[in-house]
C-alpha cells in the first residue's frame, strides 16, 4: 500500500487547488466531500438512515435534496453532528478500500474535516493549507455563492484554523503571495524519498 497523505484546511484555504497539483503530478486524489455526495446517493443504507433521521424529504426521486438537508444542519449543530455520525464512516469505508487499490508511491485523500473525523489516525502525514482570514471568506462567497455569516458559519463548524494547522505535519502557505507550486514540488519529492 502507498503512503497515506491527507490535505486539509479550513474552507476557502484552497486545500482543492493545491490536491489538483499534487494529481498533475501523478499522484492520485480522493476527494472526501465529492465521494460523500456519491455515497449519500448510491449506499442504500446511507440513503436509509438519512431518511429514518430527516425524513422523506431528503431525497427526491431519489437523489439527495442537497438544499433541503442543509436548510436543516447548518442551524442546528446537534443536526449536524447526526449528519456526520452517519456519512463520514461511510466515507471513510470507501476512502480506505480505495487507499488500498492505489499502486503509487503515495496516495492522498483531501478533506476538510480530517482531524474532526479522526482520520489523521489512518494517514502517515497530514498536509495543511493555510491561507489569511479574510482571503479565504472572499474565496468562499466567491466560490459557493455564499453570504458572509454563511462563510463564517461554516467556518464556526470547523477546528480553529490555527489550531488545524499545528496537527498537520507540513504546511503549504496559498495566500496568493507564496507561490505554491514549489512547496508542493518540495513535499512530493520528500513523499518519494519517504515511500523507498
Amino acid at each position: 500500500m502507498p503512503l497515506r497523505i491527507g490535505i486539509t484546511g479550513g474552507i476557502g484555504s484552497g486545500k482543492t487547488t493545491v490536491a489538483r497539483i499534487f494529481q498533475v503530478l501523478g499522484v492520485p486524489v480522493y476527494y472526501a466531500d465529492e465521494a460523500a455526495k456519491r455515497i449519500m446517493n448510491e449506499d442504500a443504507i446511507l440513503k436509509q438512515e438519512i431518511i429514518k433521521n430527516f425524513g422523506e424529504e431528503s431525497y427526491v426521486d431519489g437523489k439527495l435534496n442537497r438544499e433541503y438537508l442543509a436548510s436543516i444542519v447548518f442551524h442546528d449543530k446537534k443536526r449536524l453532528a447526526i449528519l456526520n455520525s452517519l456519512v463520514h464512516p461511510a466515507t471513510i469505508r470507501n476512502s480506505n478500500l480505495w487507499m488500498k487499490c492505489q499502486t503509487t508511491p503515495y496516495a492522498i485523500r483531501e478533506a476538510a474535516l480530517i482531524f474532526e473525523s479522526g482520520v489523521q489516525a489512518q494517514l502517515d502525514f497530514v498536509i495543511g493549507v493555510s491561507a489569511p482570514l479574510e482571503l479565504r471568506i472572499e474565496r468562499a462567497m466567491q466560490r459557493d455563492n455564499l453570504t458572509r455569516r454563511q462563510v463564517l458559519d461554516r467556518m464556526d463548524r470547523q477546528i480553529n484554523e490555527t489550531i488545524k494547522m499545528r496537527l498537520c505535519d507540513f504546511v503549504i502557505v496559498n495566500d496568493a503571495k507564496k507561490p505554491v507550486i514549489p512547496q508542493v514540488l518540495k513535499l512530493h519529492e520528500f513523499f518519494l524519498e519517504k515511500s523507498k
